[in-house]
């Protein structure tokens, strides 16, 4: 098997890391982890920037391919370790698929307001005091009532699989800030965070401030 490198923020408060890093755990693969000091702005630099076109982490490097941005990283590693081979990280079958899909696209580009006011040091580092604006509430009540609807067993769709870790993670942007959200869903997210391979993301080192 050829190498694979994974390169990740040095404070381990990417979300997008964290959904490679557990996919590559999930299905037990070997990997080297390396980590990139965004806020000494190591993906402007060229060693880094002209490795991965993008400058952008996560970044996975398995042989010549060289593949940033998290969904098309996880797409691969499915494809190219595919179940039962290695752990399936997306569920099998077409339909179930392509809703899993659609939750990890919406889940990138909504509710950026939430993202803005509780960012992902809520999370992995402390929480704020600061409450949520008008703006951050409409987006927490959209979460929730999408959630309630998405959520409706132990795990979305039968078995675990990724989009359970990202739905889990917005929704602690909420919980482990001491926002209100439904118990049903706060046992759905504690459930999801108790996995190994989460657990030793959160056990990661972070710095103090910022991401």
């Amino acid at each position: 098997m050829q190498e694979l490198i994974l390169y990740v923020d040095s404070r381990f408060t990417s979300p997008w890391a964290l959904s490679v890093f557990q996919t590559l755990t999930e299905k037990q693969l070997p990997f080297t982890l390396h980590t990139v000091d965004l806020e000494k702005g190591e993906q402007h630099q060229a060693r880094f920037r002209d490795l991965g076109l993008t400058g952008r982490v996560p970044l996975l490097v398995h042989g010549e391919l060289v593949l940033a941005e998290s969904s098309a990283i996880v797409e691969y590693l499915e494809e190219a370790f595919p179940p039962p081979a290695w752990r399936a990280v997306l569920p099998a079958g077409l339909a179930q698929r392509a809703r899993a899909r659609q939750v990890l696209a919406w889940l990138r580009s909504d509710l950026m307001a939430l993202r803005a006011e509780r960012t992902t040091d809520v999370v992995f580092c402390a929480p704020t005091a600061t409450p949520l604006t008008a703006a951050g509430q409409a987006a927490a009540e959209r979460l929730i009532g999408i959630a309630e609807r998405l959520v409706t067993g132990e795990h979305l769709f039968g078995e675990w699989c990724i989009a359970d870790s990202e739905l889990a993670l917005v929704l602690n942007r909420l919980i482990l800030n001491g926002d209100p959200v439904p118990e049903r869903l706060k046992a759905y997210a504690a459930a999801q965070w108790q996995r190994d391979s989460v657990r030793q993301w959160v056990a990661k080192p972070r710095g103090q401030a910022g991401g």
